[in-house]
């Protein structure tokens, strides 16, 4: 995959951090001790935590040195963890595991934050949010980009990159065991964006990372050719120049 770029992400910060606000709004928590932020990305979720709990000691862990390094340069007092979810642990008992929009990215995610919810402390919350979107057009123009250029061959697996979330019912039952609160519930948000370049672009610097990543730099730009075509003629644009990116996410809330 293409490496994360925080500026690019971070050009879409308003859209990507409502979803955490609402998350975060969700959190019977009123002074937690300790937090992980985790995918915590360049550090705006993090700053969301800080602001909600000035007191509490916060750390941000993410898999990506680029992310990282914008989060260190804009939240210099607060520790960020170069780790991989998928078999990172907390070195002490956390009061708060919240992640925005990271888990759909690790492999056995529902396992993890299994294991990860079984280290909190009694009345700890696990706060997870994440995209589930693979069924919009906005994904399915990917795979049929992906399969019907040159570049098939490349990208025969691009699609695995992210994992298919399980229903509502399943993260409630497979959490249940262990929390005595479990809170599940699916939020469609419906971005209004500047037509087919600004979805590509908000979309460049997540989904499409797994597609773009093993192109050459001439094959890229054909594949974001096509797929921006494809793109305008599923989210037309407005009397207001906009187009209406509908992204639907998953949410739930387990009190340990």
């Amino acid at each position: 995959m293409t490496s994360w770029s925080p500026q690019q992400y971070l050009r879409f910060g308003a859209e990507r951090m409502r979803p955490a606000r609402d998350l975060l709004a969700q959190v019977p928590l009123s002074s937690p001790k300790r937090i992980y932020d985790l995918g915590c990305g360049p550090g705006n979720s993090t700053a969301l935590l800080a602001e909600a709990y000035p007191d509490a000691e916060i750390a941000g862990v993410d898999n990506s040195e680029e992310m990282l390094a914008e989060a260190r340069r804009a939240l210099p007092s607060r520790a960020f963890v170069l780790a991989d979810l998928a078999r990172w642990l907390p070195e002490d008992t956390p009061d708060l595991l919240f992640s925005n929009a990271a888990f759909h990215w690790v492999p056995d995610h529902a396992a993890v934050m299994k294991g990860l919810a079984a280290t909190l402390e009694p009345g700890g919350v696990l706060a997870v949010q994440m995209p589930d979107n693979l069924g919009e057009p906005s994904h399915r123009l990917m795979l049929d980009t992906a399969a019907s250029g040159p570049w098939s061959g490349k990208l025969a697996s691009a699609d695995e990159a992210r994992a298919v979330l399980q229903s509502p019912q399943a993260y409630y039952e497979l959490l249940k065991p262990l929390c005595p609160r479990v809170d599940v519930w699916r939020t469609t948000y419906h971005h209004p964006l500047a037509g087919a370049a600004a979805i590509v672009d908000f979309l460049g610097s997540t989904a499409l990372r797994p597609f773009l990543g093993p192109l050459e730099e001439r094959e890229r730009a054909r594949f974001l050719a096509d797929y921006s075509s494809r793109i305008d003629e599923a989210y037309p644009v407005g009397p207001d120049g906009k187009a209406l990116l509908r992204f639907p996410r998953l949410f739930l809330v387990a009190v340990r």
